[in-house]
């Protein structure tokens, strides 16, 4: 196996071994966001055939989403200390076991430990496949070029998850586990023969920070599930501040152990980076405020006008344009204008999305709401690339896959937080009232956290926008 990443030296252009492994990488976050967005589609249909209560139910999107942000920054780093291709592969090979056990679920617990496995999976295999990415190619147009071709396909496998889900679930809910095993398995015989590493960004083999590795994932699980218990905190308010707490203590634990620690888990000098601090307050805002959007606008289509899950699924289509968008015209926008400009331009697109929705009536139709799902498709086409690359952008190649599981931390949390969000203020501004106009103006208010968590978010990079004149600097400005 070769070593070194299969570039073309001077072009800027991709090799066929680096257009292969790209590949792979990219249908590996495709598969991890449609994996994601399918399921929600599907539960109706298993809670109907295994007689879930809505508390089970819920666990099982829980479940997923508390392995995937609690373990999150430790497979980054697993994937820096012992090599980004042997952990993505690995994560790969369990995603697919995992998944198939879901497909054979015929009990409640069955699903939770497939869907926690499964996250789990994803949080070692994410960061791996970006950090990869970011060691074999260089810095400047070729790294810009592939971050944004697998960004672009790692936001259009949540969109088009919802369609896919709702395709897969008319045949049988058990497709939604099944097929994610078909493509894990060809994923996994490619990237054997195509996925290469440079080795010199492999961190030099250390003794593992245990204490850290311990702190640091009990301190993420809790604040996880603190933010998907926040919708319920007037019911069992007691137990979310106790969870709260629990996690501020291991997070007060976890730094005094790095700051001690010969060999951390985590170098918090890494935090000296202004852009990439920047870069992942962003992420948590941009993809807090669309999964708090994709929640209200799945009640008001639903709930209020009657639609179907797969119509419903079939509206939020047009959001999947940065499927074709995002590796086609973000590559020139970010050559042109640099990353900073560009995902001010993401942000404003969302804004406006956003606010216009606020327009929403009990008799609106789908061309009323089409304009606000077209400048959402703008905004995951010029956001979500540009601000992974910012993110480590200037980061030393052994501590890539931190960088890497940072960011992705920050996306997963910005969207438990944004879902959390959303239905407390719209659980608030209903109070008692259950009346069409009643839900629909609570809607309305809910929809203002997302609003507002984009214009928060375009202030903050603002401060990054780049100001360097000539087009190589603006490429790797942030």
């Amino acid at each position: 196996m070769s070593t070194s990443p299969p570039l073309t030296a001077e072009s800027g252009r991709m090799g066929a071994g680096a257009a292969g492994m790209l590949a792979v990488l990219c249908g590996a976050i495709f598969l991890e966001g449609v994996d994601a967005a399918m399921l929600n589609i599907a539960l109706p249909s298993i809670r109907a055939e295994l007689g879930l209560s809505t508390t089970t139910l819920s666990a099982v999107v829980s479940a997923y989403v508390l392995a995937y942000a609690g373990l999150m920054l430790l497979g980054g780093r697993v994937a820096d200390i012992y090599g980004k291709r042997k952990v993505f592969l690995t994560a790969l090979a369990v995603f697919l076991l995992f998944s198939g056990l879901g497909g054979f679920a015929t009990e409640g617990w069955m699903l939770l430990t497939a869907r926690f496995v499964t996250g789990a999976a994803a949080a070692f295999m994410t960061p791996a496949g970006l950090a990869l990415i970011s060691g074999s190619f260089p810095e400047g147009l070729q790294r810009n070029r592939a971050v944004l071709i697998y960004a672009g396909t790692a936001s259009a496998g949540f969109s088009l998850g919802l369609v896919i889900g709702g395709l897969l679930s008319a045949v049988g809910w058990r497709w939604v586990f099944f097929a994610p095993v078909i493509v894990s398995a060809i994923l996994l015989v490619a990237g054997l023969k195509l996925i290469v590493e440079n080795k010199e960004s492999i961190a030099p083999r250390q003794r593992f920070d245990i204490a850290g590795a311990v702190t640091l994932t009990g301190a993420m699980l809790l604040a996880a599930y603190t933010l998907t218990r926040l919708e319920h905190a007037t019911g069992e308010l007691s137990w979310t501040i106790a969870t709260a707490g629990a996690s501020a203590v291991l997070w007060l634990a976890f730094i005094l152990i790095e700051r001690t620690s010969r060999a951390p888990l985590m170098r918090l000098g890494i935090f000296r980076s202004a852009s990439l601090v920047r870069s992942n307050l962003g992420a948590m805002l941009f993809t807090g405020a669309f999964f708090g959007f994709q929640f209200i606008v799945s009640l008001y289509l639903q709930e209020l006008l009657g639609w179907s899950a797969f119509e419903t699924s079939l509206a939020l289509i047009v959001i999947g344009m940065d499927a074709i968008l995002a590796p086609l015209l973000t590559p020139l926008l970010v050559e042109r204008f640099g990353n900073g400009r560009v995902v001010l331009g993401g942000f404003a697109f969302a804004v406006a999305g956003y606010a216009l929705f606020l327009g929403m009536g009990l008799d609106w139709t789908y061309a009323a709401m089409l304009p606000s799902t077209i400048l959402l498709g703008l905004a995951f086409s010029l956001g979500y690339g540009p601000l992974t690359i910012i993110a480590t952008e200037g980061i030393a190649e052994n501590e890539q896959g931190l960088a890497s599981g940072l960011v992705n931390t920050s996306f997963q949390f910005g969207a438990a937080l944004g879902l959390s969000a959303v239905s407390a203020v719209g659980t608030l501004a209903l109070g008692d009232g259950d009346s069409p106009s009643e839900r629909l103006e609570a809607l309305r208010t809910a929809l203002l956290i997302p609003v507002a968590a984009t214009a928060i978010g375009m202030i903050i990079m603002s401060f990054g926008r780049s100001r360097c004149a000539d087009a190589s600097c603006r490429l790797q400005a942030g």
